[in-house]
């Protein structure tokens, strides 16, 4: 297998892996859970109360977080203790959040550079290194210049997540 191919094959693994994460994520209850356990460990009653959602809807919400990967599940007695897997998904969920309140602009967004490694770094400035033509992709990113410019759409499937 190639170098080219094995890169091809990590970056539609990774764009699968997320994509999954969004999927998991695509709930305000979910979203409002991952914020809460952003700032420390709770149990659902808690969760409940700051939630104000019936114990059953708040247990169903943190099933699909958990099979997602986003949070765990330690027992401290008789409770269990949620809390987060990683707290890059806060970060995920508080710029989702910013991106959601912002005002739309009508000037096309800039690509962002590709990040390079500076041990191994080519002489070639990266605008030299793309032709001027090569294609955007919708979300404005240049996907010659990057192997991470993954769009997601949204499709009938991530409702099958959506636990109401």
């Amino acid at each position: 297998m190639s170098a080219h191919e094995l890169d091809r094959r990590q970056s539609t693994s990774a764009r699968t892996a997320a994509s999954e994460l969004l999927r998991a994520l695509a709930s305000p209850t979910r979203i409002a859970i991952v914020q809460s356990l952003g700032s420390e460990s709770r149990c659902v009653h808690e969760l409940v109360g700051e939630l104000e959602l019936s114990q059953p809807l708040v247990s169903q919400h943190l099933r699909v977080l958990k099979d997602a990967g986003v949070v765990r599940g330690e027992r401290n007695g008789r409770e269990i203790m949620y809390s987060l897997v990683d707290h890059h998904i806060v970060h995920i969920v508080d710029d989702a959040l910013v991106h959601a309140t912002e005002e739309p602009t009508t000037e096309p967004v800039a690509a962002a550079p590709a990040a390079t490694d500076d041990s191994d770094s080519d002489p070639v400035a990266p605008d030299a290194a793309a032709p001027d033509s090569a294609a955007t992709d919708s979300a404005g990113t240049n996907s010659a210049r990057t192997n991470s410019s993954a769009t997601a759409t949204p499709t009938a499937a991530h409702t099958s997540v959506d636990a109401r």
